[in-house]
C-alpha cells in the first residue's frame, strides 16, 4: 500500500506538468454553467486515456511491447519518435520556458531566460543523476509540496468565489472542447515514457513478480487518477467563476495568474509561481530520467545513463531558449501524426496476446498514420484534405478511428503464414 501510494505521488507530479495548469481553468471559463461537462470530457481524454495507457503497458509487460506487434524497425522508430516529442525536442525544454513565463517574468524581469534555464536544468541534472531516487524524491518530496499549494487555491476559491458561474457557455459544444483540450495535453504519450520508471521502481522496491507488480502500479495509478482528479475539478471550477470578468480572448497563463491575484494577492502570485516551478520541475525530472533509461537500453547500456542524463539537460536547456509558443509551434504538427497510431497500439495492447494477427496491428496503426499524416502535412503544402472534416470524430481531432478500425479488419482478414513467429 504504501509503496502504492509513493510510486502514485510520483505519477501524479509527473503527469502534472504546468500546461495542466493552465487547460483547465480556460476551459471552466468557455464552459459556464456546464463545466462539470466539460471537465469530464478533459478528464476522460487526459486522465482516462492516460491510465488505459498504464494499464495497457502492464498488460504487455513493458511499454515497448505495447508498439512490438508491428515490427522491430516500425516499433523502434515508433518509440523514438515518442520519446524524442515528449522528450528534449518538445516536453522537457517545454518545462523550464513555462516556468519562466509564468514563474518568474510576472515576478521580475531582471533574471534572463539564459540564466534561467542553465539553473532548471542544473538542479534537473542533479536530480536525475540520483537514478535510485528519482521516484521517493518526487513521490516523498516534491508531490505533497506541489499538492499542498493547489489545494491552497482551490479551497480559497471555492470559499470565496471570483463570482456567479456563467449561465452560458461562451464555446458551441463544451463536452467537444474538454476532450480538445485533453487531447492536446498529450500525457498518452508520456506515459510511454514515465512506464519505463515507474515499472523500474516497482522492481526496485522489490516487486519482481509480475502480478505483484501489476498490483502496486494499478494502485498507483488509482492513486494518481483520484489526485488529478481533485485538482482539475478545482481548478476547471475556478476558472468557471471568472465568467464576468473575461471572456475567451484572454490568454490562459494571464486567466490563471488573474485568478491566484484576486483570491491570494501577491503572497498567491509568490505561492503560485512555486507551484508551477515544482510541477515543472517534477515532470521534467521524470522525463529526463525515462527518456535517459530509454536510449540507455536501447543502445545496450552503450550510452550510459548518466552521459544521456547530461546530453538532454544541455540539449533542453538550448531549446528552451526558444520560448514557450515557437517550441509548441515547431513540436505540435509532429506531435499530431505521431499520437494516433500510439493511441491505435494502445487500445489494441489492452486485448493481450488474444489478437495473434500482426496485420490487425500494423494496418490499423497505418491507417491512423496516414488519416493523420495527412490531415497534417496536407494544409501546409496546400493540398485540400475537407474531405476528412467528414469522417466520424473529426471534429474531436479523432477522426483518424473509422480508418484505423476498417484497416484493422482488413489485417484480420490477411491469413498469417503458418509457423510465423508473432511478436511477443
Amino acid at each position: 500500500m504504501w509503496d502504492s501510494l509513493i510510486i502514485g505521488f510520483a505519477l501524479f507530479s509527473m503527469f502534472f506538468g504546468a500546461g495542466n495548469v493552465i487547460f483547465p481553468p480556460y476551459l471552466g471559463l468557455g464552459s459556464g454553467s456546464q463545466w462539470p461537462l466539460g471537465f469530464l470530457g478533459y478528464y476522460i481524454a487526459d486522465v482516462g486515456l492516460a491510465l488505459l495507457s498504464m494499464f495497457a503497458i502492464l498488460r504487455q509487460g513493458s511499454p515497448t511491447g505495447v508498439t512490438a506487434r508491428i515490427g522491430k524497425v516500425p516499433a523502434v522508430l515508433l518509440m523514438c519518435a515518442i520519446v524524442l516529442c515528449i522528450g528534449p525536442m518538445l516536453a522537457i525544454p517545454r518545462t523550464a520556458a513555462t516556468t519562466y513565463e509564468t514563474s518568474i517574468l510576472p515576478l521580475t524581469s531582471s533574471v534572463s531566460p539564459v540564466l534561467f534555464s542553465v539553473i532548471f536544468f542544473l538542479l534537473v541534472l542533479v536530480l536525475c543523476l540520483r537514478e535510485s531516487a528519482v521516484v521517493d524524491i518526487v513521490g516523498k518530496i516534491l508531490t505533497p509540496v506541489l499538492l499542498a499549494g493547489l489545494l491552497v487555491l482551490i479551497v480559497v476559491g471555492v470559499v470565496h468565489p471570483l463570482g456567479p458561474v456563467s449561465p452560458q457557455p461562451l464555446v458551441d459544444n463544451v463536452g467537444a472542447t474538454g476532450v480538445e483540450a485533453g487531447y492536446q495535453t498529450m500525457d498518452v504519450l508520456a506515459t510511454l515514457i514515465f512506464g519505463y520508471i515507474i515499472l523500474k521502481s516497482a522492481w526496485k522496491k522489490g516487486h519482481t513478480e509480475w502480478k505483484d507488480q501489476a498490483r502496486v502500479v494499478a494502485g498507483a495509478s488509482v492513486v494518481a487518477g483520484l489526485g488529478l482528479l481533485v485538482v482539475y475539478l478545482g481548478l476547471t471550477y475556478l476558472g468557471a467563476t471568472t465568467g464576468s470578468f473575461f471572456d475567451l480572448s484572454v490568454d490562459r497563463t494571464q486567466l490563471v495568474l488573474s485568478i491566484v491575484q484576486a483570491l491570494l494577492g501577491k503572497g498567491g502570485m509568490i505561492l503560485f509561481a512555486v507551484v508551477v516551478a515544482l510541477a515543472c520541475l517534477t515532470t521534467s525530472v521524470g522525463l529526463v530520467s525515462a527518456c535517459s533509461d530509454y536510449f540507455s537500453g536501447l543502445t545496450s547500456g552503450r550510452l550510459p545513463y548518466k552521459v544521456l542524463v547530461c546530453v538532454i539537460c544541455v540539449f533542453s536547456a538550448v531549446i528552451s531558449n526558444f520560448g514557450l509558443n515557437e517550441i509548441i509551434a515547431i513540436a505540435a504538427p509532429i506531435l499530431s501524426v505521431v499520437y494516433p497510431p500510439t493511441l491505435v497500439l494502445i487500445v489494441l495492447a489492452m486485448t493481450g496476446n488474444r489478437l495473434k494477427n500482426k496485420w490487425i496491428f500494423r494496418l490499423a496503426a497505418l491507417g491512423a498514420l496516414v488519416v493523420s499524416l495527412v490531415g497534417t502535412v496536407g494544409p501546409i503544402v496546400g493540398l485540400n484534405v475537407d474531405f476528412l472534416s467528414y469522417l466520424p470524430l473529426s471534429g474531436l481531432g479523432f477522426g483518424w478511428v473509422l480508418p484505423a478500425a476498417l484497416c484493422a479488419i482488413v489485417g484480420a482478414l490477411i491469413p498469417r503464414k503458418r509457423g510465423a513467429r508473432e511478436a511477443p
